[in-house]
Parts: C-alpha cells; sequence; structure tokens
C-alpha cells in the first residue's frame, strides 16, 4: 500500500517537472500571446445554453474574432478574457460561412494579440495557445503543409489531433503572432488554422442584413461606416420587424451621425408605433436642437404627427392638425422645397378645405421640377370632396395614369382604383371592373375583402354575374365573420336562380349573426322558391319585426 502511494506522489512530480521543463522551452513570446484568448459562451432567446468556444482579441475596444458555428441561433454570447472579466458581445461585424469565422465586438476595452504577416512553412514550429484564466495550455507542433486563399491569405493543416476544449484557440509563431485559428476537420485526424487575418478583414454591408446567416444571429450587426449604407441598414431594420435589431441600429446610428435627422426621425416613429406619444414627441424636439438642418426636422415632426392623425385613431392631445400645420410652415419658411409645399397641400385637404389644398396641388404640378402624377391624384380627389363633375375627376385621374412612368406603374395601383370607384358613380360599370382588375394585378392579389365585394357590387350591376358569385366568395374566404357577405352572396343566388344554394348561405349568416334581419328576409325568399312556404314566410316575418322595411312587401306579394 505504501508503495502504491509513493509511486503515485513519484508520478505526481514527474508530470510537474515535465510541465515547468515544456513551459521553460516556451518562448516567452507564446505564452504572452494567451492574454488575447477568451472563451465564447452562446445562449438561444430563452437563455439556455447553445454552444461554447474561443477566440481572440484583434483590437483594444473589444474587437474579436471566433468561429462562426457558435452564434447560428444565438441572441445573445458573452466572453472571459484571461483575467476572469466577463464582457457581453454586443455588435457583429462580420461572418464567413465557408470558412466558419466570425468577427465581432465585445463591450470592453481588451488585450489584442498581433497577427503574423509572414508564413509559417512546412516543418515549421507552431504553438496553440489555448485557454486558461491562470494557467493557459500551450502545445508545441508542426505545420504539416499550408494553403493559400484569396491570393493572400494562409490555410493550415497541422500534425496534431486538436486536444479538447479547443477549438477557435489561437496557434502562433515562435514570435507569439496568431497564424490561425484551429479548426477541427471533418475528414481526417489533422487539424486546420484558418489565418486569424482573413477573420480581421470580415465586415458587413446594409445588404448583409437579408443575409439567411445574419438573420440566424439574434446579436445586432454593427451600422456600416459609410453614411450611405448606414442609411440604408436602418431602413432595411425598420422593414424586417426585428425591434430588438431596428433598436440597436437607431441607436448606433444616432451615436454615430448626432446631427442628422435619420436616426431620430426613426427612434420616434418607432416610439410613435408602440403608442409612446410623448416619448416620440420629445424625441423630435431634441431633434430640432440637435442637428444640422432644422427644416428636417421641423418637416419629419410635421409628417410623424400628421400619420398618426390618419392612421392611427389613437389618442394623444398635443398632436392636432394645426400642430403639425404649424411644424411644416416653419419647415418651409426655413427651406421653401416644394416637396414641403407638398406635405402643407396635404394638411390643408385633412382640415376640410379642398379648393385651397387643389390650387396648392395643381400649383407645384405646374412647377416642371416637382410634377408627378400623385399631384393630379391628389386634385381629383380635392375634386370630388368639393362634388365637381365626374367627367373632371375623371380626366384628372386619366393624366395622372397616363403620365406614371411604365417602370414605376405599381404608384398607379390608387389611381385606378379611384377611377374605378368614380366610373361607378357615372354607371360605366364594366369599365369600371376594367380598373378594378388593373388594381388587383398592380397590388398582385394583396387586396381585401372589401375590394372583391366592391367589385362585385360593379359586376352585378353591369350584368357579369359569374365573374360577381366568384368575387363575393372570394370575400367570404377573406373574411368569413362579415355577414353582409353572406347575404349579398345568397341575394345573387338567388337572382340567378340558386335558390337550394341561396337557403344555404343565408343558413350560414344567420349561424354567425344571428340578430342580422337581411339573413332571415333572404332565407325565408329562398325557401319559398324552394316550395317551402309556410316556413319561408315565418321568415320573412320574424326579419319584418327585427326592422326590415323590405320585408313587409315581400311577405304580401308571396301571401297570396
Amino acid at each position: 500500500m505504501k508503495r502504491r502511494i509513493m509511486k503515485r506522489q513519484l508520478l505526481t512530480i514527474t508530470i510537474a517537472i515535465f510541465s515547468i521543463i515544456i513551459a521553460q522551452a516556451q518562448p516567452a513570446s507564446v505564452k504572452n500571446a494567451a492574454k488575447s484568448v477568451f472563451s465564447l459562451t452562446t445562449f438561444r432567446a430563452d437563455g439556455s445554453l447553445l454552444a461554447s468556444s474561443h477566440g481572440i482579441f484583434i483590437g483594444d475596444n473589444g474587437e474579436a474574432v471566433s468561429d462562426l458555428t457558435p452564434f447560428i441561433g444565438a441572441s445573445k454570447a458573452v466572453v472571459i478574457d484571461q483575467k476572469g472579466n466577463k464582457m457581453n458581445v454586443s455588435r457583429m461585424l462580420g461572418i464567413n460561412e465557408i470558412y466558419d469565422i466570425a468577427r465581432f465586438r465585445v463591450d470592453g476595452k481588451t488585450t489584442p494579440a498581433t497577427l503574423a504577416q509572414a508564413t509559417v512553412p512546412a516543418g515549421g514550429k507552431t504553438w496553440l495557445v489555448g485557454y486558461g484564466v491562470k494557467n493557459p495550455s500551450i502545445v508545441e507542433t508542426t505545420v504539416k503543409s499550408q494553403e493559400t486563399f484569396m491570393e493572400k491569405y494562409n490555410y493550415y493543416i497541422i500534425s496534431m489531433n486538436a486536444p479538447d476544449n479547443t477549438t477557435a484557440c489561437p496557434f502562433v509563431n515562435e514570435n507569439g503572432e496568431v497564424i490561425g485559428l484551429l479548426q477541427v476537420s471533418n475528414t481526417s485526424f489533422d487539424t486546420h488554422a484558418t489565418d486569424a487575418r482573413f477573420g480581421s478583414s470580415l465586415s458587413l454591408s446594409a445588404l448583409s442584413f437579408s443575409d439567411s446567416r445574419i438573420r440566424q444571429i439574434g446579436i445586432p450587426m454593427a451600422l456600416p461606416e459609410e453614411k450611405s449604407q448606414a442609411q440604408l441598414l436602418l431602413m432595411m431594420a425598420g422593414q424586417s420587424g426585428d425591434s430588438l435589431k431596428y433598436e440597436a441600429t437607431i441607436s448606433d446610428f444616432i451615436e454615430r451621425f448626432p446631427t442628422m435627422i435619420d436616426g431620430y426621425e426613426a427612434k420616434a416613429r418607432f416610439r410613435a408605433n408602440s403608442m409612446q406619444f410623448e416619448e416620440a414627441d420629445n424625441i423630435m424636439k431634441e431633434a430640432i436642437k440637435k442637428i444640422d438642418n432644422k427644416d428636417e426636422a421641423h418637416y419629419n415632426y410635421s409628417k410623424l404627427i400628421y400619420d398618426k392623425l390618419i392612421y392611427n385613431n389613437e389618442k394623444y392631445e398635443p398632436w392636432t392638425l394645426e400642430k403639425a400645420m404649424d411644424e411644416a410652415n416653419q419647415a418651409y419658411a426655413l427651406n421653401a422645397l416644394p416637396l414641403y409645399m407638398h406635405h402643407i397641400g396635404q394638411l390643408t385637404f385633412s382640415q376640410g378645405e379642398y379648393q385651397k389644398a387643389y390650387d396648392v396641388f395643381m400649383k407645384l404640378y405646374e412647377d416642371k421640377q416637382f410634377s408627378n402624377p400623385e399631384l393630379l391624384y391628389e386634385s381629383a380627389r380635392c375634386k370630388e370632396m368639393l362634388d365637381a363633375p365626374a367627367t373632371e375627376i375623371i380626366q384628372l385621374l386619366d393624366s395622372a395614369i397616363n403620365t406614371t412612368d411604365t417602370l414605376r406603374i405599381l404608384e398607379a395601383a390608387p389611381y385606378f382604383l379611384e377611377r374605378a370607384n368614380i366610373l361607378v358613380k357615372t354607371d360605366s360599370f364594366r369599365q369600371a371592373v376594367l380598373d378594378y382588375t388593373r388594381y388587383e394585378i398592380l397590388m398582385q392579389g394583396r387586396v381585401s375583402a372589401q375590394f372583391y365585394y366592391l367589385r362585385e357590387q360593379a359586376e352585378v350591376k353591369g350584368r357579369l354575374f359569374q365573374q360577381a358569385l366568384s368575387d363575393i366568395a372570394h370575400a367570404i374566404i377573406l373574411d368569413a365573420r362579415e355577414p353582409l357577405y353572406y347575404a349579398e352572396m345568397a341575394s345573387l343566388q338567388i337572382r340567378l336562380n340558386m335558390s337550394d344554394k341561396a337557403e344555404e348561405t343565408a343558413q350560414r349568416c344567420i349561424e354567425i349573426a344571428p340578430d342580422y334581419p337581411d339573413a332571415y328576409l333572404l332565407l325565408g325568399l329562398a325557401q319559398v322558391r324552394n316550395g317551402k312556404k309556410e316556413i319561408g314566410l315565418s321568415n320573412m316575418q320574424k326579419s319584418k319585426e327585427m326592422g326590415n322595411t323590405q320585408a313587409d312587401g315581400l311577405i304580401q306579394k308571396y301571401s297570396k
């Protein structure tokens, strides 16, 4: 027993001495490289652990590189440096899926590694520097082979089996300069290393936001350096529906460009869309103080108020059309742009001053520098509100459609819809149906149940009955809880001698809306047509008792 204990003690002492000898044999510069190595841990959105790896810092303000794989599906990531300091990964700076490498930033000061510029040839020595808060592991090995990619970066195959828990740890040369990050091979027992310089060169543009891998990473992208790219990213983030990434992009934009309106306007609109109107108001007031072009701040403030009043019924007393007009007038006084006058015309229309708004729109249209079809469309709407002859309104809409650039024909969709509505008023039902159809095509079928109901009404009056049946059925598919659509279908089916179908449709209408008088009248009429006179008249009577004024005449007609 004593011998076994002595042997174990001797073995422990031997290993310790061997470790010291190995450590002493390593160049001091190699040991120093461990200061830049960190551990990486990523987490899912629910806070559960996703993956772990390593990497190196390449800058003193948190810039770092690691492998990409741990980030896919991650909503959060943290690193711990050699001193035990924990830091959050705040922004993604670049990724490359082919070489499985990612560049990112953490929120702290960091000790960067030196990246090797010279290539280590086959047979040359290299050291794998592992992660450790107190005693990082360092293993000496040799380069088996080296290849060049993208004309200047190195890809190494190393003569060793990768030790456990060393993924993305650095290989360094005798000067302690990083030649690459460890990648375990999926096809051999060799270990591979991708040039760290390649990782440090990675960047993201605004269009990277739509990259499938970036979309799978919950950590926000860093704002591109170039202003136009930053503006594009701000727009794309706003359209993405990812509120966390959008807020991060807004914050970065305001920090980078504190005298530009874009960030403030995006932030205020985001708050307004979340019903945080007071905060949105304060943001725009801050913008007026801070940005260089004050007219832009006043104009965007006015637009924000106007859009809220037009599209959002939530009450916020400080925001009125008068307030929006005041801001628009201040913008125009600072810089007399046609754009600002156009907005003033829109506000004037919303205030019910249709003739004055018409004059604004037409004057702008006559200014060839700002002339566009939208002004004709808006002028037509003014004429409609002024009860002008339909021919005048249609003439303006014709001009709006005819002057729309064919490359931008989608912009003409509302013009066709408006012209269809006016044509219905002039009893030009089939022409109206054609315009409704053009609108549907331009909208690529993204239309409402109400649209199909409107077109069905025009088709019935134009005696296009089969098309009308199809459209009212489509309206029901899009809004299966609206009794009006069932009543309209039942009425049309009765008209087309489809009484059996009409009875079924009316019954369904009653199931949805038992207090809807028209449903009982149509059910009764269909039943009478189907030879069920007694019950049919009973349902008509019920409709009459519920307030339907048409029921009495039909009861008298079918009681004979």
